[in-house]
């Protein structure tokens, strides 16, 4: 027997999935379906109507999974009950840690799904902007027996999510703005605050949302003073704040003029060195041979990280190399010996390009960051991620060393290579491996950091991304 059934919420799911589960119903034996609207042609099985087995209570499942679920039930994923459905029978039959395993073809797809709706919810708490709308009500005077008119205002914004995130973005909004009125609406659904509690209504077409009001004349004025023309890059921008978007932010109204007054407004910030704090720039040799780079980077102090590290630790390898692997930071055994890579991460890597028949010689190896960050743990120092003033600060060292090689290929260990060659939204775990131009280099690619292989506990994935690292290389090198 085959069961239809129609899910809407995260709420119906869990119910439905706690009868079928009691009743060892099989995921092959059910079809999940969210269209309302759409007449089944054939019968719901409603949960009272299942035949239960012997257990009356469904098996717990780990909080994780719950959690997971509860994102994931708003992604537009026809498939989401199904596979949700089909994890939990999986994690309730003898596969208790199967969460644990993120090479799992379901389990992948559940947390591509849970980072998808994510970050959505970052761009919807990123991206409504509230209009004020103000109403007139009529109250009586009972000592009078008058009516009088009262205004009260409230504030309307439109949003397009691209997934049914409003549970989930809704209550950040009822903090953020507890002690105004507002509504949020979008095409799928809608919530309202009325500064006790949160009510969820049917969604709204575009052309229902309040017009322009005196609020968005403050936005702009704000958007300006604190747009960075130092800092555009319009691709990314668009990636960062999506087109369809533009039309309910009014800030978005200033970009193409802010835009053609990039240039000489950072002409004069440099001038007037108005929000640029020191960086490598300064220590900036007029011989860019990297024999001469390397020695005025050891008198920099551009950022704090010069204070408590052994040493500069500069890039090391062929001056006429065809790729350049660059990495995040020294860690301990580098900030000891002076050398990039010579810890275990570096001994992977030898080992790779050994692999590979290629020395380490005739490549060169650097990193974004040239000093040791650590914090302190008794005689221990461990790794600390440097931020992004620190990386800012030390990035022209990077771009001086890539100018003077001009390498065919860059290959980015890591998140923060990547992240500060291609882009802040760049993700490795999303597009590694990809072979994509840059400011610096035709060749771009990035993969995962040695660092971060070692550290992987789940030695099937290790063993997984340790095959990647070593195909990216490849790739790298035109292998």
């Amino acid at each position: 027997m085959t069961f239809f059934l129609n899910v809407e919420t995260f709420t119906q799911w869990r119910d439905q999935a706690r009868a079928l589960l009691v009743s060892g119903v099989t995921p092959s034996e059910i079809h999940f379906s969210s269209d309302a609207d759409q007449p089944n042609l054939f019968e719901t099985a409603a949960p009272s109507k299942l035949k239960s087995n012997s257990s009356s209570v469904a098996p717990t499942v780990p909080p994780a999974f719950l959690e997971i679920a509860k994102h994931v039930a708003c992604h537009r994923d026809a498939g989401r009950w199904e596979l949700l459905y089909r994890t939990l029978w999986r994690l309730t039959h003898g596969e208790r840690h199967l969460l644990e395993i993120s090479t799992d073809d379901d389990v992948f797809a559940l947390n591509q799904m849970k980072k998808a709706v994510t970050r959505d919810v970052h761009k919807m708490k990123a991206f409504v902007r509230f209009r004020k709308v103000v109403a007139e009500s009529v109250s009586r005077d009972n000592q009078q027996h008058q009516q009088q008119a009262e205004t009260q205002t409230n504030y309307i914004a439109w949003h397009r999510p691209d997934h049914r995130i409003v549970t989930l973005a809704a209550p950040f909004f009822s903090r953020r703005f507890k002690a105004m009125n507002w509504t949020i609406l979008t095409p799928d659904e809608s919530v309202s605050w009325d500064q006790r509690e949160l009510k969820y209504g049917p969604g709204v077409p575009v052309n229902e949302a309040p017009g322009a009001d005196s609020l968005e004349d403050l936005w702009k004025t704000y958007y300006a003073s604190i747009f960075n023309p130092a800092r555009v890059k319009v691709a990314m921008m668009k990636r960062e704040m999506p087109v369809r978007h533009w039309p309910t932010l009014p800030e978005t109204e200033l970009i193409p003029e802010l835009l053609q007054q990039a240039s000489s407004r950072v002409a004069e910030m440099i001038a007037n060195n108005e929000g640029f704090a020191e960086t490598a720039t300064h220590y900036m040799p007029s011989d860019r041979s990297l024999p001469s780079l390397r020695a005025a980077a050891t008198h920099c102090q551009a950022c704090d990280l010069h204070q408590c590290a052994t040493q500069m630790v500069f890039g090391e390898g062929s001056p006429s190399a065809r790729i350049v692997i660059v990495g995040e930071q020294p860690g301990d055994r580098e900030d000891i010996e002076g050398r990039p890579f010579v810890g275990p991460a570096g001994q992977l890597l030898d080992d790779a390009l050994r692999g590979l028949e290629i020395d380490r010689e005739d490549v060169y190896i650097t990193n974004v960051v040239k000093h040791f960050k650590f914090t302190e743990r008794g005689k221990q120092r461990l790794h600390k991620k440097p931020n992004s003033r620190e990386i800012f600060a030390c990035r022209p060292w990077l771009e001086a060393e890539i100018a003077t090689i001009r390498p065919d290929t860059i290959l980015c260990l890591g998140a923060t290579p990547a992240s500060a060659l291609f882009g802040r939204d760049f993700r490795v775990t999303k597009q590694r491996g990809e072979v994509m131009a840059t400011d610096w280099c035709k060749r771009t690619i990035a993969t995962w950091h040695p660092a971060a292989i070692l550290r992987m506990p789940n030695l099937d994935r290790r063993n997984q991304m340790h095959q990647q690292f070593v195909s990216d290389l490849a790739l790298a090198l035109d292998r």
